[in-house]
């Protein structure tokens, strides 16, 4: 069955789009809903004159998705979420989250628009906002433990030696000190 979509169904199509669906989910769901209508020959007559009518409209609507991901292309999201012993995380990050944290950064995005696999371990991940029907930007998200400190093995090793190096000149001052008594 084809369906003629009324809005933006991430993971289907979006707005004036022409899709295949299954018989049960287009009549039981996306017609009820009004999300939808069936792709009949006068419909798609209709379709093409408003696409005709809202070509300039159509054209702001890019221009604006387009300034919106602008503002995304440098932003690089750390989100700190607690670990367990194993690694895993209690809970887990996703598009919710990620929408949490660009608002923090000032950047209002509405979760809906926002894909990415759910992480449910540290590391690193990538979370893709759906601006327009062309304009997407991946955004770059990194999990890390926020009840385990992160430090570089360069700065541990740096933190052993130092205590050695307070203690030689201490036990060279007691040597010096040593002699002067005699």
């Amino acid at each position: 069955m084809e369906i003629i979509l009324k809005e933006d169904i991430i993971g289907l199509g979006y707005k004036n789009d022409i899709v295949k669906v299954k018989d049960g989910y287009g009549r039981n769901y996306l017609i009820p809903t009004g999300k939808g209508v069936i792709a009949s020959a006068s419909a798609r007559k209709q379709l093409a004159e408003n696409l005709k009518q809202q070509s300039a409209k159509l054209a702001a609507l890019k221009a604006e998705a387009e300034k919106r991901a602008e503002a995304l292309k440098d932003v690089q999201l750390v989100i700190s979420a607690k670990v367990a012993a194993t690694g895993h995380l209690y809970g887990s990050v996703g598009a919710a989250k990620v929408a949490e944290e660009l608002a923090k950064l000032g950047i209002e995005i509405d979760r809906k628009i926002i894909t990415m696999r759910e992480a449910r371990k540290v590391g690193d991940f990538e979370a893709t906002v759906h601006f327009h029907k062309e304009v997407e930007v991946k955004v770059p998200v990194k999990v890390v433990a926020e009840n385990q400190p992160v430090a570089a093995p360069a700065e541990e090793a740096a933190k052993e030696e130092a205590p050695k190096a307070e203690e030689a000149p201490a036990a060279e001052a007691a040597e010096e000190q040593a002699p002067a008594a005699e």
